[in-house]
């Protein structure tokens, strides 16, 4: 196919997905337990990345290189092109089991690659849906794969298997190593753990720091890579955070995310929701208070505020996964940095502070991919490139025109004048 026959499709999947909005709205609802309007905002930004594809290909360019610059090279040039890599295979996680999936799927698509994409096992059907809507769309058989399973079988086969040329993964650091062992030499995109630190400066505008980060964290049940998974706040301001901090989290209603006004939903499993109790108690015992919530059923964990959080803790290191806001006292912008750079992660951190000088200082010493000022994390549609800054946290960048580059391959053709 053409690159325009290849755009066209995309196009078409985009009004396919359209038509049937409601349909993977419900999928995620289901199948996963997001309320609808968190599951709206994925769909609707798979939507928008289908239709912004266009912007991705312009990445897709060469470069000429004239040769007389060099003894050795004099009466040659070379010409730098993109190619497709071949086969590109595509593993989401369950948390974004439509967004993270498609935005592997359409710029590998774009680019030329085929794909094999394997859903999530816990919640396939939406990625499912999405692929019919490419089949629909006119895309010809064996160019987009879908397989569904268990991971440790076929996650492991499709990783290992020599006929695929790429791999881009979204999930836990440590199956991002099992696949690096399995993959062997071949090019790899790893999206990992998160464990995004908010600092709360004393001249940061505490009712929104307070709004952004109780947001950050219970967002999707905090379930995202991108989720605010511990505050570090100036003692000047401390006291005054937490109390405010409290008051926020109280209006967070858990339940049936299908019921009207429920704002927090259950976790992927029984087993999540023990694991989240298990570094919420470890925290209690090291020291650290719960003034809201702090006990699970089922598979709901309750909106939990935990106060002087020491940094022995588990929960300050770990990727929580849940809906918990771990709130720790620091001294100043130096011993929050300090602490932030002790997290063997580095995929996103948040600053609040109405200083310039503090911002600009923070931005540059944290040792993450991605620091957003004033706002919690949000990766969003991928307009701006996101992705893992150390080992645990992956490699490679995902976003617009990112993407294209990491299942692209360059090939140098040299010529004589």
């Amino acid at each position: 196919m053409t690159a325009a026959e290849r755009l066209e499709v995309c196009k078409r999947a985009a009004e396919i997905m359209a038509e049937h909005f409601d349909t993977f709205i419900d999928a995620i609802v289901v199948d996963l337990g997001k309320t609808p309007s968190q599951a709206k905002s994925e769909a609707t930004a798979s939507r928008e990345r289908l239709e912004l594809v266009r912007e991705e290909v312009r990445k897709i360019f060469g470069e000429y290189l004239p040769g007389d610059w060099i003894p050795d090279a004099n009466g040659k040039s070379g010409i730098v092109m993109r190619e497709p890599v071949g086969t590109v295979a595509a593993i989401g996680p369950f948390n974004y089991p439509l967004f993270l999936s498609a935005s592997k799927i359409i710029p590998a698509i774009a680019a030329g690659n085929t794909v094999v994409a394997k859903a999530p096992s816990d919640d396939p059907i939406a990625l499912t849906l999405f692929v019919r809507a490419f089949e629909e769309a006119g895309l010809p058989r064996g160019v987009l794969n879908l397989v569904t399973g268990r991971g440790a079988q076929i996650g492991d086969l499709i990783a290992s298997h020599p006929d695929v040329s790429m791999l881009s993964f979204t999930g836990s650091s440590k199956i991002g190593r099992r696949i690096t062992e399995l993959a062997g030499p071949k090019p790899l995109h790893l999206e990992l753990g998160g464990n995004a630190a908010a600092l709360v400066l004393a001249d940061a505008d505490l009712e929104l720091a307070v709004s952004k980060t109780v947001n950050g964290a219970f967002k999707n049940a905090g379930q995202r890579c991108d989720a605010v998974s511990r505050v570090f706040v100036e003692e000047a301001i401390y006291a005054d955070y937490v109390e405010q901090a409290v008051a926020e989290a109280r209006g967070y209603t858990l339940g049936d995310p299908r019921a009207d006004g429920v704002d927090v939903g259950p976790l992927i499993s029984a087993g999540a929701v023990e694991r989240v109790k298990a570094l919420v108690d470890d925290a209690v015992e090291k020291g650290a208070q719960v003034l809201l919530g702090g006990d699970g059923n089922g598979s709901y964990f309750e909106p939990t505020v935990l106060a002087d959080v020491p940094l022995e803790a588990g929960i300050v290191w770990e990727e929580t996964f849940g809906p918990v806001l771990p709130i720790v006292s620091v001294r100043d912008l130096d011993a929050a940095i300090e602490a932030a750079n002790r997290s063997r992660f580095g995929l996103d951190s948040c600053v609040f502070s109405s200083n310039f000088k503090q911002v600009w200082r923070a931005a540059r010493a944290l040792e993450c991919g991605m620091v957003t000022v004033n706002d919690a994390p949000a990766h969003g549609v991928g307009h701006f490139p996101f992705g893992g800054r150390k080992p645990d946290s992956g490699i490679g960048r995902e976003g617009l025109g990112y993407s294209i580059d990491e299942c692209t391959a360059l090939k140098t053709v040299v010529l004589p004048d």
